[in-house]
């Protein structure tokens, strides 16, 4: 029987396909991937999913985590990571909560002024612990590890102390309308919000020289030494900004959940980590891009939502993510070898 040899065109046709998604595959990193394969299983799984509410809902639910993670983005890039990003968000909560809540019980008429000062507290309140990040990581070479971690139980300690543990009420009724239910041509508050942050971070980091810095100080530090680059000055803004990312972020939780609490943010860590390595941002630093970034923490956002909708259990929700994590990290470490080898 004679065999059925492959028309030269068919070869042509697979060859492009193949080289094509090798070329996703060395720019985007394993994402693009992901996100294909889970809209089908959710698809599948929930007819419910892929509906234009379910998917502005992923939008509004992802805003937060995608704020957190284009700071937590910011340290990556120098070559470190924050892990207080989470009592940062818990912190800025419970203090702009407890001054929202002060100002509007002495001046119930000042409702406006009560939730400036309080959004300003909260966002002031979670900047300082990145102030300390930044001086401990750039003026005493502690290790980002070491650093972010310490803060994280000294900023969780703070939180619980001011409030006890219970969440604190009280907020004027416009804060949570505004901020955390708003809607502006059809589209949540929050998520026009965060649309701003983007484009500002995205014009800081690609238009002007401090942005290229972060790249340069993790890319080869001694090289950016060499070069004039203020390297510790770069490293402090680092810090900083992901602080205030993650304090903003904070305080728009707060207003959706109406209330101050300090065991919220506890999962952002990982996730906001979990969404730049997806993207492709690299652990040693120096490597990945901001609008990456922001489909990564959709795509955390869309697996969250995919998973209750088809009623996983919480938990095994975190060992999904934890495995995505994992999964990502190693598809980095492929493509960066990958990459290599066609410069050699």
């Amino acid at each position: 029987m004679a065999s059925v040899e492959q028309s030269p065109g068919g070869a042509s046709r697979k060859a492009g396909i193949q080289t094509w998604l090798k070329r996703i595959f060395v720019r985007l990193g394993i994402l693009p991937f992901l996100i294909v394969i889970a809209v089908i299983v959710f698809t599948a799984m929930s007819d419910n999913f892929l509906t234009g509410r379910n998917l502005m809902n992923i939008l509004r639910q992802s805003v937060y985590l995608t704020i957190v993670s284009l700071g937590q983005m910011l340290t990556l890039l120098t070559g470190g990571f924050d892990l207080s990003v989470g009592t940062i968000v818990a912190l800025s909560s419970v203090v702009g909560a407890v001054v929202m809540a002060s100002v509007y019980s002495a001046m119930p008429d000042a409702v406006y002024l009560a939730i400036a000062l309080g959004f300003f507290a909260g966002v002031l309140a979670g900047s300082l612990i990145g102030v300390v990040n930044a001086a401990g990581v750039a003026f005493f070479n502690v290790s980002p590890f070491m650093m972010s971690l310490g803060m994280a139980s000294v900023g969780f300690g703070i939180a619980l102390y001011l409030t006890g543990g219970v969440p604190v009420y009280g907020l004027p009724i416009e804060f949570s309308d505004v901020f955390g239910f708003g809607n502006f041509l059809g589209i949540p508050s929050p998520i026009w919000i965060a649309g701003l942050i983007v484009v500002a971070l995205w014009v800081y980091l690609y238009k002007t020289p401090q942005g290229r810095h972060f790249y340069a100080v993790g890319g080869n530090i001694k090289a950016a030494k060499l070069s004039g680059i203020n390297v510790r000055g770069t490293l402090f803004q680092a810090y900083v900004l992901c602080a205030a990312l993650a304090a903003t972020a904070g305080m728009l939780l707060t207003a959706r959940l109406d209330t101050g609490d300090a065991n919220i943010g506890a999962s952002m860590p990982l996730e906001s980590i979990a969404a730049c390595v997806i993207a492709g941002v690299a652990l040693r630093g120096g490597v990945g891009r901001l609008e990456n970034v922001v489909l990564g923490a959709l795509f955390i956002g869309l697996v969250q939502n995919g998973m209750n909708l088809a009623r996983i259990e919480s938990y095994l929700q975190t060992v999904m993510l934890g495995g995505l994590l994992i999964l990502a990290v190693i598809a980095d470490q492929i493509r960066l070898r990958y990459v290599a080898s066609l410069k050699d």
